[in-house]
């Protein structure tokens, strides 16, 4: 009986499926660091993700039991019994349920059902333990209904080196993009919605460049900026031809800030004679153009040697206060901005802190700065601010009440900063109301 050839070609299969495999295998491991560093999110939907899941499958039930997430479903004289009774293996504890893992263009999320007598708490403090397991870069994890919490994990950390800036002509007004959130979301401040902030930053902490950042980003926008830097100007004057007015001093301060309260007096006018609620309200053609007033080192206005100047800080810090009360709805915004914000600096500072609903704390040098910024919106946002470090320059801490998250601004240096005040000088406004106040008499009637 002789064989046929057809009897050997299978014998030949597997060297060919072998060399095969290895021919794909060796282009994937040279293809798929240069696809991670060019196409991150598209490795990240092919590659990582599905690993990601992987891990997460494999390691949920342990790690619930490991992180204390678990119940058993049997009271422990019951199990012991039963095993020296019969030999039964113990049951399996009970643990959450989670959902779908949804995948995002840098991590993913999914939804756990807590069981009773948990808290969204009780996972925030296991999420280190989940960011270990999943060999991830952090794990996040906020309630989303009741019963019910959020995990967000981010493979990698968007703040490390986020994209430099790039100027777009497609800007919404008072709508500005400073930088980039750890979700890798955009960071936008949106001063119709979060009207006045409070920016706060020891020396070389990224507070200066969050500055920059936004007023490059506002300067090509039909909007005044003012500027009250206490400092003889060392820090507001690069954006010198871009500013309507700028104060150096207390006493300017003074005069600047009363001039605005006035300005919205007046405007108060305007809308009560046109029947509306705020500026918004009126037609395009007689809406008073918006200001930002910019305040560097707060503290200057604040901080007192002898009477004189304790009644200038009284007449600044009231002025604040009002158009802070008043401004968003009369297109006035407040950006405060210091290195140290303290209770000690008056009642005036707290009063002020009240009204500012936007907080990013940077690295800061002493706690009760952290605690004046954040303590009162959140206490895990301020744990996270005090354990910023001198080598995360420009990472900040956001916070709200709604929660917090970490961001990081996007690096425009001095040069640049004062390059795009100077191309745009042709947009400053002046503003009759501001009419004597320094540097007011430049710029285009508004």
């Amino acid at each position: 009986m002789t064989l046929s050839t057809e009897q050997h070609t299978p014998a030949a299969w597997p060297f060919w499926a072998l060399f095969l495999v290895l021919l794909l295998g060796a282009t994937a491991a040279t293809a798929t660091p240069a696809l991670r560093t060019r196409y991150p999110h598209v490795w990240w939907l092919v590659f990582g993700y599905p690993a990601a899941c992987f891990r997460v499958v494999r390691t949920w039930r342990p790690l619930m039991a490991g992180c204390g997430l678990a119940i058993s479903r049997k009271a422990a004289l019951i199990v012991v019994s039963g095993l020296v009774g019969k030999g039964a293996p113990p049951p399996q504890p009970q643990v959450p349920r989670y959902g779908f893992i949804r995948p995002t263009r840098s991590g993913f999320w999914m939804l756990a059902r807590l069981l009773p007598g948990q808290t969204p708490e009780d996972f925030i403090k296991a999420a280190p333990a989940m960011a270990h397991a999943w060999e991830v870069h952090a794990v996040r994890v906020s309630p989303w209904t009741p019963g019910v919490a959020r995990i967000a994990a981010l493979p990698s950390d968007p703040l490390h080196a986020p994209r430099r800036f790039e100027r777009s002509s497609n800007h919404q007004l008072l709508r500005v993009t400073v930088g980039v959130l750890e979700t890798a979301a955009p960071w936008v401040v949106d001063l119709r919605r979060v009207p006045h902030w409070l920016i706060v930053g020891a020396t070389r902490s990224g507070k200066s460049t969050l500055l920059n950042a936004l007023v490059a980003g506002l300067a090509p926008q039909p909007v005044a900026l003012v500027g009250i830097d206490c400092k003889g100007g060392m820090e507001l004057s690069l954006y010198g031809p871009r500013l309507s007015a700028l104060a150096t001093n207390r006493a300017q301060a003074v005069k600047l800030l009363s001039a605005l309260v006035d300005l919205t007096l007046d405007r108060m006018v305007i809308c009560r004679e046109a029947h509306v609620r705020n500026v918004w309200g009126l037609p395009d053609n007689t809406r008073p153009v918006p200001v930002v007033v910019i305040v560097d080192e707060v503290a200057e206005l604040f901080l007192v040697a002898d009477r004189r100047e304790k009644d200038e800080a009284h007449a600044a810090s009231t002025a604040l206060i009002r158009l802070a009360q008043l401004g968003a709805a009369l297109g006035v915004f407040l950006i405060i901005a210091g290195q140290r914000v303290g209770s000690d600096m008056g009642p005036g500072v707290t009063a002020l802190r009240a009204q500012l609903g936007g907080r990013a704390c940077h690295r800061v040098s002493d706690p009760g700065t952290a605690e004046m910024t954040l303590g009162d919106l959140n206490p895990d946002a301020l744990k996270a601010a005090q354990a910023i470090t001198p080598e995360q320059a420009g990472t900040a801490i956001l916070a709200s009440g709604d929660g917090w998250e970490r961001a990081r601004s996007f690096l425009i240096t001095e040069a640049e900063a004062e390059s795009v005040a100077a191309e745009y000088e042709h947009l400053t406004p002046r503003i009759s109301e501001l009419a004597g106040t320094p540097t007011a008499e430049k710029g285009t009637p508004c």
